[in-house]
């Protein structure tokens, strides 16, 4: 890695962030970051144009000039086009359609800029500086808004024949089930947060059909708010219903594990997001079940851990992004 400033650009549906950070040898660092709402309803140029602000606001605060960065980084929902640096319509960012945001970049600061998914991003991220450091093979799943995986194999990041790799998410694991990523019983359907609240929606109605009552949902108002946020606090308070989503999410995790750790044969998987804050709650019986549908000499060798990085993953992610040659 490069010494020197980098501009990482995290860029969501519901939030964007402008990171400035640091490479020194082998160690990256978060020197500022300035976050602000997408607010995708004002069109893509608003928040473009926010972006190239935010940037320029950062670069004058430090008393720095494009010049003096080693590069910018932008880590984006697909689907893109890494090679072309072009955002291709992603279904988050309504408007943003064959966007050629990286020579925008390039054009205005005169820097090189580079783009990948955030599934990607997150993976090169955990990879050098995270829980997968030290690895040749690892996968990164996201575990949040959607459901993906990012690839590490062979020591290389591998994005496929057009930047599409890894998208576990679309993988149906159950005729019937909750729906992500438009298709009923996949993979970001059963694991991902919108799926998370979609099976606690179902799992409140069956209760109340037959009487019983739930503690984190009494009336019909609340079970039209349900989240994988709150279904997690009230498992975090002890609340067996909550509990039991969890471990239901937990099975079917460990379904789609294991479909990557037979397919891949990686040495670790790392996963955020929802798993890396609800672990204890996830884990064991996403543990059992990878054990039933793995062969035994994959799981063997490989490892399933929460993302080191934590809340730090985002920053973290388009920084590297910055920094990264393709090896």
């Amino acid at each position: 890695m490069h010494s020197g400033p980098v501009i990482g650009l995290d860029i969501g549906g519901t939030k964007c962030a402008v990171v400035l950070g640091r490479s020194e040898g082998d160690d990256l660092a978060v020197i500022d970051r300035l976050a602000f709402p997408t607010e995708t309803g004002r069109g893509p140029a608003y928040a473009q144009g926010r972006i190239f602000e935010t940037i320029r606001e950062m670069l004058a605060k430090y008393h720095l000039g494009g010049e003096d960065l080693r590069g910018i980084g932008v880590s984006c929902g697909g689907p893109l086009d890494s090679k072309r640096g072009l955002i291709l319509s992603p279904p988050n960012l309504p408007g943003w359609d064959q966007v050629p945001f990286v020579d925008m970049l390039q054009r205005e600061f005169g820097v090189p800029a580079r783009l990948q998914n955030d599934a990607n991003a997150c993976a090169l991220a955990e990879w050098k500086y995270g829980a997968g450091m030290g690895t040749r093979n690892m996968i990164f799943c996201t575990c949040g808004t959607g459901f993906g995986a990012g690839l590490i194999l062979d020591g290389r990041l591998y994005v496929g024949a057009n930047d599409m790799a890894g998208e576990i998410g679309h993988v149906r694991l159950a005729i019937q089930g909750p729906v992500g990523y438009g298709k009923k019983g996949s993979a970001e359907g059963f694991c991902s947060g919108g799926g998370i609240a979609q099976t606690a929606r179902a799992y409140v109605l069956e209760q109340w059909q037959q009487g019983k009552k739930v503690a984190f949902c009494r009336e019909q108002a609340e079970l039209n708010e349900l989240s994988a946020f709150k279904i997690g606090e009230a498992a975090q308070k002890g609340d067996q219903a909550a509990v039991e989503i969890l471990a239901e999410t937990g099975r079917w995790l460990g379904r789609a594990l294991a479909v990557l750790v037979d397919i891949l044969n990686p040495e670790m998987v790392v996963i955020g997001g929802i798993y890396a804050r609800q672990t204890a709650l996830i884990r064991p019986e996403a543990e059992r079940v990878l054990a039933e549908e793995a062969l035994l000499c994959n799981r063997e060798v490989c490892r399933i851990v929460p993302a080191a990085l934590g809340e730090r993953i985002g920053d973290y992610a388009c920084m590297v992004v910055a920094l990264w040659s393709g090896t």
